[in-house]
């Protein structure tokens, strides 16, 4: 089987995809603009052949590189990136090399805030009440209906780039001044608490592996405010919001990836808020093997490879991600962290620029079967002095 990774070098814990697809067998393609002797020995251990780009953005070259492995392999059976900001580009060259996974027609309606809620909702899933606007106007007529604050996102967007809370007429009448020319999703703001349903689906679109993860802010909040945040698994899913992840992976008919679909809770609901069709992002991966003692790399390489994956999954630990940012002072130091709560932390590491403003400058990830135990932790790691 030919296997195409885009960009296997990141985020730094993907060279783990490549090497569960060798030992099953695979025939392993990188494609990439890193120079080969900067990929981590590990990876290029795995790969059958690198391909290296100038610019991954070129799809002129992207299409040379898949044409070339083609001509040397034969027809490529799957392409991945594991990330965002490919799966458009991923999704083209499965459609120009009739790779199986989804198209662009599926990717764009998971791309548009506006029309992945308009697809839940008629799903039959509930969801805040949203509008796409382009003109002041139509803005000022979605706020007298619902009143304010609003959450103002780009209808194609990641990571609370660019999102804002709007209070009042003036502000949203700024808002509009200075706002970026990208067509906006405005949503009733809600107060509640943001969680998580993620996990891995098979060929058939049937459950591999689920888990749900609280948080104690959401992006925006951390992005905009430049806060520190963390998140932590939970051993028991509730019924409600397993309820509610499956009916989206249904209305999204979602098959053979992994999923991270985001939800508000408050007292009397459960609102949809947006499904991303990929893993989620940092750490998280290994927040699942850390938490149940089992390996998503691999499980999803046999996906991939055998079409699904028996997956036992006990949950025996709360795995918790801390992440601090540099400019926050806090009350212990690094030396201070591994010495105080060292046998809680599974593993710990500095963050990717590029993440960092919406998950940390430095991240820890600490487990136990006791979930008071790692609170009690973490409000210790993110005091400050």
């Amino acid at each position: 089987m030919n296997i195409v990774l885009i960009s296997p070098h990141f985020p730094p814990n993907h060279f783990n995809f490549a090497g569960a697809l060798q030992r099953l067998g695979a025939t392993v393609l990188g494609l990439g603009d890193t120079p080969y002797p900067d990929l981590r020995p590990e990876l290029r251990a795995a790969l059958t052949e690198y391909y290296r780009v100038d610019n991954l953005s070129s799809y002129e070259q992207l299409l040379r590189a898949c044409g070339h492995f083609t001509h040397r392999y034969g027809k490529l059976d799957r392409l991945e990136s594991h990330n965002e900001h490919w799966l458009e580009t991923d999704a083209r060259l499965r459609e120009d090399f009739n790779i199986p996974g989804p198209r662009p027609a599926q990717v764009d309606g998971i791309k548009r805030k506006s029309r992945m809620k308009r697809t839940y909702l008629k799903a039959g899933g509930d969801a805040a009440r949203g509008k796409l606007v382009r003109t002041l106007s139509g803005a000022r007529d979605f706020a007298a209906e619902i009143g304010y604050p609003l959450i103002a996102k780009p209808d194609i967007g990641v990571g609370a780039a660019a999102t804002f809370k709007i209070n009042t007429e003036a502000e949203l009448q700024s808002f509009f001044d200075l706002k970026p020319l990208a067509a906006y999703f405005l949503e009733e703001f809600i107060q509640g608490e943001l969680y998580s349903f993620d996990g891995l689906v098979d060929h058939d679109g049937e459950l591999v592996f689920a888990t749900a993860h609280h948080f104690n802010r959401g992006i925006m909040e951390v992005v905009n405010e430049n806060l520190d945040m963390y998140y932590y698994s939970l051993r028991e899913l509730p019924e409600d919001l397993v309820a509610a992840g499956l009916l989206a992976l249904r209305a999204f008919a979602v098959r053979e990836r992994f999923f991270h679909i985001e939800f508000f809770r408050t007292p009397e609901r459960l609102l949809f808020l947006e499904l991303n069709m990929r893993p989620p992002g940092g750490l998280t991966l290994d927040m699942f093997n850390y938490a149940n003692d089992v390996d998503l790399y691999g499980a999803w390489a046999q996906v991939a490879v055998q079409g699904t994956c028996d997956l036992p999954a006990t949950r025996p630990y709360h795995c918790a991600y801390v992440g601090r940012k540099w400019r926050r002072p806090y009350g212990l130091d690094f030396d201070a962290v591994l010495q105080d709560y060292g046998p809680l932390i599974v593993h710990h590491e500095a963050i990717s620029p590029v993440l960092a403003p919406a998950i940390g400058d430095y991240a820890y990830l600490l487990r136990s079967p006791d979930l008071a135990v790692l609170k009690e932790a973490i409000s210790a790691i993110l005091a400050l002095r």
